[in-house]
């Protein structure tokens, strides 16, 4: 019985210390170390502004304090920079930030892609991301009933396919019939708003903390005009706006609705470590991602910068990204055939 005993005893002692010892080798691992986000997106946007004022606060949640810095990775609407992450050394100091539209990209088989969504790690996502449409006045589109009497179709600009930039008015187009011409391949919502001003574009649908934050003078100064929310209910500040789905006709155009850019919005500014990230570096992450969200400074600094925290935790963005590829055949086709 003594022999048991203190066979068990010694185990339990001999466990207790791998444990603890490789738990402060984790510890040390971010000592002295980089850690580096990849932004998919140009600087000055939504994406761009996030990423940034998290990177100032991250470190100070992992162990060793690390300094994070943030690299923008553009094109084709952040797919090269998710291809990028996807194949880069898993050794928890490269984190993407991506659309997380690109996941339908997946699931609708579009090429280009070259990862499996559901094998990123996820860490979270700072905020949900509600959309609005917007157009210049110089458009003549102020509000949407002039947008559904428009006799030609209204150039909107678009990051690329899988960005709410691209495929909310292709849904929207499909669903409500308003003419729209996506104009994709900008690098940025900054790109777009550039293009709005000087003319080339009408105007864009992409999120409403993003055109808020960065367009709020044109938006003060009545040169621009949201005249459609992309949302289950009106946003606060915009409750005369109408309601995209309230406009939809049939139930399959607001089944279309809801899957197609409402489920999407929650995920939208995804960020994600490569697949075979170690464990214990995932936690740390993960741990430090979430109490980035609650930090006093970065919340201080983000409401100064008139930016939402909603956060989404990593495991529960792995249960959306699941949703999305258990979806019906037919309500799958019928959205593939809008956004193609």
């Amino acid at each position: 019985m003594w022999k048991n005993t203190s066979f068990l005893l010694t185990a339990l002692i001999l466990l207790f210390s791998y444990t603890a010892s490789s738990a402060a080798r984790e510890d040390s691992f971010y000592q002295g170390k980089v850690v580096k986000i990849i932004v998919g997106f140009s600087a000055g946007g939504g994406f761009d502004s996030y990423a940034r004022i998290i990177a100032r606060h991250l470190g100070k949640h992992i162990p060793g304090n690390p300094p994070t810095f943030v690299e923008n990775m553009t094109g084709a609407g952040s797919l090269i920079a998710a291809n990028h992450v996807y194949k880069t050394r898993p050794d928890g100091l490269t984190i993407g930030n991506f659309a997380g539209g690109l996941v339908m990209n997946q699931v609708f088989d579009q090429p280009g892609i070259e990862f499996d969504a559901r094998r990123f790690v996820y860490l979270g996502v700072p905020a949900k991301s509600p959309s609005v449409c917007v157009f210049s006045k110089e458009s003549g589109i102020t509000s949407v009933d002039k947008w559904m009497a428009m006799k030609s179709p209204a150039k909107l600009g678009g990051l690329g396919p899988g960005n709410t930039t691209d495929d909310i008015p292709k849904i929207l187009k499909g669903t409500l019939g308003l003419l729209t011409q996506v104009v994709t391949g900008y690098k940025g919502t900054a790109d777009i708003r550039l293009a709005v001003e000087a003319s080339e574009l009408a105007g864009a649908c992409w999120n409403w903390e993003s055109v808020s934050t960065t367009w709020r003078s044109s938006l003060e100064a009545g040169s621009i005009f949201v005249v459609l929310q992309t949302t289950p209910e009106p946003l606060p500040g915009l409750p005369k706006v109408p309601l995209a789905i309230n406009l939809a006709k049939t139930d399959l155009a607001r089944k279309l609705i809801q899957v197609g850019i409402h489920d999407q919005y929650q995920i939208l500014r995804l960020f994600a470590l490569p697949p075979d990230t170690p464990k214990e570096r995932i936690e740390i992450l993960r741990r430090a991602f979430d109490e980035t969200m609650k930090d006093a400074e970065f919340r201080a600094e983000m409401e100064k910068s008139k930016l939402p925290v909603e956060p989404v935790s990593g495991s529960d963005v792995e249960k959306i990204v699941d949703g999305f590829f258990k979806l019906s055949p037919s309500l799958l086709a019928a959205l593939k055939q809008m956004l193609k």
